[in-house]
């Protein structure tokens, strides 16, 4: 038998950023630098997966909240683009790789994980295919760089789930977020606009078309910061917004219902929001992000 220990390579490095470790520890620090602290420590935080040319920037405001003195276990739910699944899915890989340094995933928490019988076992292929996850490790990365040997991280990819199943995820994971030296990373874009995306919704009364996708998130985000999934369920079914993390987002909703059942008391904000370009015209596209945080009282 062999010992070698699975990895997950680096499979976006050199396209969706750069595969340069100094040159990537060079533009989170400036882009961090940029950021302010508001909302430390996070216990969770939602943050956008696009190319860092992209949404670096505004991630950057997710991040900043973060307090590696006191994390141990870094969370990580992303949506699954490329291949259909109905429940979550965790990676056969022990190591991810990133141009900063390798990171280890906890496989004490998905020993726990397996045994619910709640997931499924994705492919190396469909992980290293993935880019929702990966795109959350450079910042982690960085992030927890001063307190490197002392965490592990816990991805899971979150399929295309049913309410009730964001609410048996949320419940699951729920003692997880309760614990303080756990931190959870929500991984989304919000809207994808234009026809490419097959998503043209637009309120005239807000002016130019990108005010209208603006308009349309800002309501997104401020449901979310009311920490209601059924308020954020019924905004998705009114308006179709595109906001690919619906259903990681659904879960930690449902996560934080079940916390408030226990009288505790979390808040949660957005801090940066920003979209790829401003569409005027029906044959403009644009992704919205947004970096928003959750702390608890």
């Amino acid at each position: 038998m062999s010992n070698r220990v699975v990895c997950r390579e680096a499979s976006h490095a050199g396209s969706w950023y750069t595969a340069t470790g100094s040159q990537l520890n060079a533009q989170l620090e400036g882009w961090l630098s940029q950021a302010q602290t508001t909302k430390r420590p996070a216990r969770a935080i939602i943050a956008p997966h696009a190319g860092y040319t992209y949404c670096g920037a505004c991630a950057a405001f997710a991040y900043k909240q973060i307090d590696p003195s006191i994390t141990r276990r870094v969370f990580i739910l992303g949506p699954s683009h490329h291949v259909p699944l109905s429940r979550c899915a965790l990676s056969p890989a022990e190591v991810y790789r990133t141009p900063l340094y390798d990171l280890r995933i906890d496989q004490k928490v998905y020993a726990d994980l397996w045994k619910t019988g709640m997931f499924e076992r994705m492919t190396l292929q469909t992980d290293e295919e993935e880019h929702s996850i990966e795109m959350q490790l450079p910042y982690t990365a960085k992030a927890m760089e001063s307190h490197k040997d002392d965490f592990a991280i816990v991805p899971i990819l979150v399929g295309a789930l049913n309410e009730s199943k964001e609410q048996d995820y949320g419940k699951l994971l729920s003692k997880y977020l309760a614990d303080p030296s756990n931190l959870f990373v929500i991984s989304s874009d919000f809207c994808h606009w234009g026809q490419r995306f097959r998503y043209t919704y637009y309120d005239e009364t807000q002016g130019e078309i990108y005010r209208s996708i603006e308009h349309l998130d800002k309501m997104g985000m401020s449901i979310i910061e009311q920490l209601d999934p059924i308020s954020f369920s019924n905004y998705l079914k009114k308006y179709r917004n595109t906001i690919c993390g619906r259903h990681p987002i659904g879960v930690l909703l449902n996560a934080v219902e079940e916390l408030k059942k226990n009288g505790i008391d979390m808040n949660c904000s957005f801090l940066n929001y920003a979209q790829s370009s401003q569409c005027r015209n029906w044959q403009d596209s644009s992704v919205s992000y947004a970096a928003g945080a959750l702390i608890v009282h």
